[in-house]
């Protein structure tokens, strides 16, 4: 059995020192429905990102073309770092599409980040022409 034990101390007014181990988040990218881009003509994905810690990994999308080009737009909604009964953090984030962008998209990939450590970075990929229509 592994145990993890998360630290923190609060000081003054909000202030926060987290103290423990960096660990990457598990992430994972769940597609649009076909009946959201049918409907809505919108493409809604959500990122989860679990088991990460300390609490300031950031979750950013990445929209490719099929020439590798970087697509901008889309609307995204993220939420803070959750404290889980394991000492360790969860987060999540959504990033909403048009129906152009969607098909004119070659993947989306959501990448959980912490500045100053490139070499931690976990993410996930969703590849478009490998999602149900």
């Amino acid at each position: 059995m592994v145990t993890f034990v998360s630290l923190w101390w609060t000081f003054g007014s909000g202030t926060k020192l987290d103290v423990g181990t960096v660990s990457p988040p598990q992430v994972s990218v769940l597609q649009p429905s076909s009946a959201e881009i049918s409907s809505k003509r919108t493409a809604t994905l959500l990122c989860v990102a679990n088991k990460g810690f300390p609490s300031d990994w950031r979750l950013v999308w990445k929209v490719l073309k099929p020439d590798g080009s970087s697509s901008s737009g889309g609307q995204e909604s993220s939420s803070a770092g959750l404290l889980e009964k394991d000492g360790l953090y969860s987060w999540s984030s959504s990033l909403t599409l048009t129906e152009q962008q969607w098909m004119e998209s070659a993947s989306v990939s959501c990448e959980a980040t912490r500045s100053g450590q490139p070499a931690l970075t976990a993410g996930d990929t969703v590849r478009r022409q490998q999602c149900s229509e």
